[in-house]
């Protein structure tokens, strides 16, 4: 779940022989940094000639940086970045690359959580993806040849509506927008279009950049889902296309495998697959603002059969209520929760 940065700087060299001598560039990056902290860049020739000009790009886009210039780099998104440097010197026109790491500027706050109510939920349901919606809570289950979407009363754990995917699915995250459900599968590359309110399936998409579908949610003007790494897509509601992406890092690492998500005011919450951990993400850029322990919630469930996966996967918000939920692969209940920082 971490990544090492073994080294501060890391010196990228090209010798080009000509005109009887030798010549060197030594391309000086940090391979880390944290984003509150200036980004200095140089290009020195090892015999010390001048160079006539060198040109710096942050991944293919030109900043202004000159030679040994430090420069703010506060408005940019976390996670890997490639660095060039164009260098022009005697009629030689050369690039040097370099990949840099850009880290939050902060440690990650630590909550832990206050329980409010609990409601019956079907142990039978590997849940994949959770969302409240008008009184309601959708959601989405896996395993071919079980999975599906479902409309259930909250109170009660009834199943009011569901539909079942084709065996050969293995269905994953969903999310509600413009009055429709989408749904994802895992490994399929494809995703599902319902109308809301009779299931029908009214259309499909495909995802080509990322890895695989995991986690769905949305923030009212884009879908966003997750892939099991540490990139999260914001995908174009009308095309399902994805976009653009961001990477989930703390002031020292990077956060795998990400998986249910919700989007609540302004951030992202994701479930760490595998893990009874929520993690708070800065929509915008990336930073793991929060890392909530619910460990102790696991126990409050009845033990399901021991051949399950039976951890933390379901993470939804009532925006009128302000209510957090949350609940787990064959969980018997839904939790609805309140996080405390310590």
């Amino acid at each position: 779940m971490s990544i090492k940065f073994p080294f501060v700087f890391f010196l990228l060299s090209l010798v080009i022989i000509g005109c009887g001598e030798d010549i060197e560039f030594k391309f000086n990056a940090p391979q880390k940094i944290n984003i509150n902290e200036n980004l200095t860049l140089s290009v020195k020739e090892t015999n010390g000639k001048e160079l006539d000009s060198i040109h710096f790009f942050l991944d293919g886009k030109r900043i202004t940086a000159e030679n040994n210039e430090s420069i703010s780099i506060a408005k940019e998104v976390l996670g890997v970045h490639t660095l060039t440097s164009s260098i022009f010197y005697d009629g030689i026109s050369k690039k040097l690359n370099n990949r840099i790491y850009f880290l939050a500027d902060q440690k990650p706050s630590i909550y832990t959580y206050k329980l409010i109510n609990s409601f019956p939920h079907d142990s039978k349901a590997f849940t994949q993806g959770l969302e409240y919606h008008n009184g309601f809570m959708y959601e989405g289950t896996g395993q071919r040849g079980e999975s599906s979407i479902r409309k259930t009363d909250l109170k009660t754990g009834k199943v009011l509506q569901i539909k079942e995917l084709d065996e050969k699915y293995f269905g994953e995250g969903i999310t509600i927008m413009n009055s429709k459900l989408f749904q994802l599968t895992w490994q399929s590359k494809i995703g599902f279009i319902y109308d809301l309110e009779t299931f029908e399936k009214v259309g499909s998409f495909s995802y080509e950049k990322s890895k695989e579908g995991w986690g769905f949610t949305n923030d009212g003007k884009e879908l966003i889902k997750s892939d099991g790494t540490e990139r999260i897509w914001f995908l174009d509601p009308k095309t399902q296309k994805e976009k653009r992406f961001i990477e989930a890092y703390t002031n020292t690492r990077k956060a795998e495998s990400l998986n249910e998500i919700e989007y609540i005011d302004g951030k992202i919450y994701a479930n760490i697959w595998q893990k009874n951990t929520i993690i708070i993400i800065n929509a915008t850029n990336g930073t793991i603002e929060g890392v909530v322990n619910l460990n102790s919630l696991r126990n409050k469930v009845s033990k399901p059969d021991p051949n399950t996966s039976y951890v933390l996967n379901g993470i939804a918000y009532d925006r009128i209520g302000k209510r957090l939920f949350v609940t787990g692969k064959n969980w018997d209940k839904i939790f609805e929760i309140e996080l405390v920082k310590k």
